[in-house]
């Protein structure tokens, strides 16, 4: 939708209402003794009763077999193809937590981790440790000096925290220092260009120092790299679909992606239930909202079937609450899977229902999970098809042609 203006001219604005559930990490995979997903299991009544007058379909985020980051599949969800629009996570997280990026900025998003004495990663987040524990070794990190470059260092969220390298003849084409996976060291940085090598350069050299600082602990004794980026400068979403986007987001790095695409991100608590107060306390002042919801896929990437299972319950058990604010549409969607079989992101479809006046009983599938919603109404469709859906069930679109 983002780059086809013709349609842009069909869009047009009413009263009507739109929120955008993002539940991270939604869709899962059959647990091998019981043969039934995450969703299967959950015992989520509200999301069932939504289903069944929903139009329910699955979405692919990027391409079928292309297993997705956050990031990817957020933009997906809002129109822009994550195969044209590519952006590092190191920005989405800078600019979520309110960094001040120049234009030739590359900001990195960092994980403490945990090597055994081989220098084998024997844990990629540092068991999670809690930003009351991170915040005081970012602080240590922020003493770290390069020559030749300025380095910004800020914690985000628990064992996640961001570095931004600020000089002259820099570029972002560097690869991660995360293998993705437990048994292996960690990578050396490498640039896949002049500029990007210069900038691998100054990494490891911070890499070296945050070793020598770190190094003794027993558990958050190294970093990880991922993401290398600069801002890009990318089309409005509410511009391109006449609409005025409020972004409510506990976490950084999905404030920054709303706010890279010009959405207002309105500031709110640490967990579901301030996001909904938030949600509620704003009703008046946006058309569309893109309200996300985090546990899910924390508990996926853990590898914890019943966690997961938990947190989709949690959820269920707030829907009420946001089906009585009375949007005139509303959507349940995923930026990808993550499956705790897999214990990571996959590149199976996620679940999708969309609930307005457009849609009854007749449309709606038995219930909210990758069974039915593979055989529902809307079918396998790409994510980046779900504006334009959202759009129409709002009787937000004019007819296109003569």
């Amino acid at each position: 939708m983002i780059d086809f203006p013709y349609l842009n001219e069909i869009c047009r604005k009413t009263d009507s209402r739109i929120v955008l559930l993002v539940v991270d990490g939604l869709g899962g995979l059959p647990h091998p003794q019981t043969g039934r997903s995450e969703l299967e299991t959950a015992n989520i009544p509200n999301l069932d009763a939504l289903a069944s007058r929903s139009a329910c379909g699955v979405t692919t985020p990027v391409a079928t077999g292309i297993t997705p980051g956050s990031g990817p599949g957020h933009l997906a969800l809002f129109g822009y193809d994550p195969l044209k629009y590519v952006i590092g996570r190191g920005v989405l997280e800078a600019v979520g937590i309110g960094m001040d990026l120049g234009p030739d900025d590359i900001a990195i998003r960092c994980n403490f981790c945990t090597l055994d004495s081989d220098g084998v990663l024997t844990d990629r987040r540092a068991g999670r440790i809690p930003t009351s524990e991170s915040a005081p070794l970012v602080e240590q990190l922020s003493n770290i000096t390069v020559p030749g470059v300025e380095i910004m260092v800020q914690p985000v969220q628990d064992y996640r925290f961001v570095v931004v390298i600020r000089g002259d003849g820099l570029g972002g084409d560097v690869t991660d220092t995360d293998p993705q996976r437990t048994g292996f060291a960690p990578l050396d940085p490498a640039g896949r260009s002049d500029a990007a090598q210069r900038t691998a350069h100054k990494a490891a050299r911070f890499i070296e120092s945050a070793r020598d600082i770190l190094g003794s602990r027993d558990i958050a004794n190294m970093i990880l790299m991922r993401g290398f980026s600069r801002r890009p400068d990318w089309p409005a979403f509410g511009d391109a679909y006449s609409l005025n986007p409020g972004a409510v987001a506990a976490y950084p790095m999905y404030r920054g992606i709303a706010s890279l695409l010009g959405m207002n991100v309105i500031p709110t608590g640490r967990d579901f239930d301030a996001e909904l107060d938030t949600l509620s306390d704003h009703w008046d002042d946006h058309d569309f909202f893109f309200l996300h919801y985090k546990p899910a896929d924390a508990a996926g990437e853990d590898g914890d079937f019943d966690a997961k299972v938990g947190t989709l319950e949690e959820l269920d058990r707030r829907i009420p609450r946001l089906l009585d604010l009375g949007a005139d549409v509303v959507a349940v969607a995923g930026d990808h899977s993550t499956p705790s079989t897999l214990a990571a992101h996959s590149w199976h479809p996620v679940p999708l229902m969309i609930n307005s006046q457009s849609t009854n009983e007749g449309l709606g599938s038995p219930g909210f999970n990758e069974r039915h919603c593979r055989s529902g109404y809307l079918g396998s469709l790409p994510a980046t098809a779900l504006p334009l859906l959202l759009m129409a069930h709002s009787g937000k679109l004019d007819k296109f042609g003569a």
